[in-house]
């Protein structure tokens, strides 16, 4: 969903996976991650793959809901067109 600063994703998160990695299902969008979810560790990780991936800002990616929970939803603070497309392609 985009909004005025960015873009809203919702998905869920797989701590403790073997490898970083985004997975697409009939359910929605997965993200495995490395991290424990421990301590906000996970969350971090979260944001720093996603960071590293779509090529913007950590200080971009906000938490809106599920700061404990493994279903999230993020904002992702960006006015570039063409990488709301590319968030979009990767993620829809």
């Amino acid at each position: 969903m985009k909004k005025d600063e960015g873009i809203i994703i919702s998905l869920k998160i797989s701590p403790n996976a073997s490898k970083n990695e985004i997975i697409k299902s009939s359910d929605g969008v997965k993200v495995k991650i490395t991290a424990q979810p421990i301590d906000g560790k996970a969350n971090k990780c979260l944001v720093e793959y996603l960071s590293k991936l779509f090529k913007i800002p950590k200080t971009s990616i906000v938490i809106l809901k599920g700061e404990t929970s493994k279903e999230k939803t993020l904002l992702i603070k960006t006015e570039d067109d063409d990488k709301i497309s590319m968030i979009k392609s990767v993620l829809y």
